[in-house]
C-alpha cells in the first residue's frame, strides 16, 4: 500500500469543496446533473461511515443566472444582491438532492468575522461537531450577502482550509476544474508534469501555482496551495483534483490515485493555536533578530522584547501580529501583549527593563508562547 492510499484509507473526516466552475460550468446556470452526482457519492461515504462536510461555491453565479446576468457585477453591493438570490436556490437544489438519500442538510454561512472573534470561532467548531453527530451534511458558504471587502475571507479554498480546522479533518478534497498542480502551466507548457504527490509545506508550491480563477470564481491555483498549507496545520492534508472526473470521490476513496495530494507532515495543533494561524486579517509585522528566531522556531520559546528589531503596523494589545525574520518571511502568528507603539518603545529591550521605560509591565513577554503559532 502506498503512502497516498494509506493516508486516504484513514480518513474518518474530510472536507469536500466544490467551486462556482464545476457547479455551472463556467455558465450561470446550475448543472443539476453534476450536482446530483456528486451527492450521490457523498451519500455513499457516509454510508462507508466517512463523516463528511461540504464547502460549496455557487451563489454568486446562480444569483447571476435567475436575474438574467450575464457579467458578473463589480459592485459589492450587486455582488452581495446575487449571492442572496442565488443562495436560496443552491440550499434548496442540494437540499431535494440529499433527501433522496435520507439525509439531512444543515446551511452555515461564515464571514471572517466569525472566525476572528474567538468565542464565535467555538461556537461554529461545537455547531458543526454537533451537526456531524446528527447524521447529517453541513453546507457551508461565505456570507457573501453581508460581508464587506475588509471582513471577506476572499475565497472558499481559504473557507474549506479554515473548515478543516474547525472541525479536525483528516482530508481537505477541493473539487476543481483542473486535473491538480503541475510543476508547469499545463496552458503554455506541453512538458507540464502532474504532482501527484508532495508536502504541504514544500516552500517550492507557490512558484508551480497559477494565477486567477475563471470569471465566475474568484480562486486560482495558487490559493488551493495556500488552503492546503493552512489545512495542514491541523494535521489535515489536501487532495486537489478535477471535478470533471467521472465517480470522481468514490474513486479516490477506492484507491484511485487522482490529482494533487498535499500532505500534512505535522502533528495536530491545539484549539487557541489553530484559532490564531486562521486569522486572515493580521494587524502588524514585528522583525526578529536571529536569536529570536532560532529561540521560537527551535526552542518553543515566548517572544521577549529584546528580540524585536522593528514594529510595522498599528496595533493593540490583543491584536494579532506575524513574527517576520530579517529577510521578511513571515515565520509564526501570535496575540500581543503589548500595543505598536509601546513594542516600539520597549523593543530590544531586555524584560526588566521594560516597566523602566513605559512605566509599567503587564506581561514580560510580548507574545507568550501558548498565544504564539509557527507557521
Amino acid at each position: 500500500m502506498t503512502k497516498r492510499s494509506e493516508l486516504i484509507k484513514k480518513t474518518r473526516r474530510c472536507v469536500v469543496k466544490i467551486g462556482s466552475a464545476l457547479l455551472t460550468h463556467n455558465t450561470n446556470q446550475l448543472d443539476l446533473e453534476a450536482l446530483s452526482a456528486w451527492i450521490a457519492q457523498i451519500a455513499k461515504l457516509k454510508r462507508q461511515g466517512i463523516e463528511v462536510v461540504l464547502v460549496s461555491s455557487g451563489s454568486v453565479a446562480v444569483g447571476m443566472g435567475l436575474m438574467g446576468w450575464v457579467d458578473r457585477p463589480k459592485s459589492l453591493h450587486k455582488l452581495q444582491a446575487a449571492a442572496a438570490i442565488g443562495q436560496a436556490g443552491l440550499i434548496e437544489a442540494y437540499q431535494n438532492n440529499f433527501k433522496k438519500y435520507q439525509l439531512q442538510t444543515a446551511q452555515i454561512l461564515l464571514t471572517h468575522d466569525d472566525i476572528a472573534n474567538r468565542k464565535r470561532y467555538l461556537n461554529a467548531r461545537s455547531t458543526l461537531r454537533t451537526l456531524l453527530t446528527l447524521n447529517t451534511i453541513p453546507i457551508i458558504n461565505e456570507n457573501d450577502t453581508v460581508a464587506m471587502e475588509e471582513i471577506r475571507l476572499g475565497d472558499n479554498d481559504t473557507l474549506a482550509a479554515l473548515v478543516a480546522n474547525l472541525i479536525d479533518a483528516d482530508l481537505l478534497i477541493i473539487l476543481t476544474d483542473q486535473s491538480g498542480l503541475y510543476d508547469k502551466d499545463p496552458r503554455e507548457s506541453d512538458q507540464a508534469e502532474l504532482i501527484a504527490l508532495d508536502s504541504a509545506t514544500n516552500p517550492n508550491l507557490l512558484a508551480f501555482a497559477g494565477g486567477a480563477g475563471t470569471t465566475v470564481g474568484t480562486g486560482g491555483m495558487r490559493t488551493k496551495v495556500l488552503a492546503a498549507q493552512a489545512a495542514a496545520r491541523s494535521n489535515c492534508s489536501t487532495l486537489i483534483c478535477s471535478g470533471s472526473v467521472s465517480n470522481v470521490l468514490a474513486r479516490i476513496f477506492a484507491g484511485d490515485e487522482l490529482g494533487t495530494l498535499l500532505t500534512a507532515e505535522g502533528k495536530r495543533i491545539k484549539t487557541r493555536k489553530q484559532w490564531i494561524s486562521s486569522q486572515a486579517n493580521v494587524n502588524g509585522q514585528l522583525e526578529l533578530d536571529e536569536g529570536a528566531v532560532i529561540a521560537m522556531k527551535e526552542q518553543g520559546r515566548s517572544l521577549l522584547a529584546v528580540g524585536i528589531v522593528a514594529v510595522q503596523g498599528d496595533f493593540r494589545r490583543g491584536d494579532v501580529v506575524d513574527c517576520i525574520d530579517s529577510e521578511g518571511k513571515v515565520i509564526a502568528r501570535g496575540l500581543s501583549n503589548y500595543s505598536a507603539t509601546e513594542c516600539l518603545q520597549i523593543k530590544g529591550l531586555v524584560s526588566q527593563k521594560i516597566a523602566e521605560k513605559i512605566g509599567y509591565i503587564d506581561e514580560s513577554e510580548v507574545i507568550h508562547r501558548d498565544n504564539l503559532t509557527l507557521l
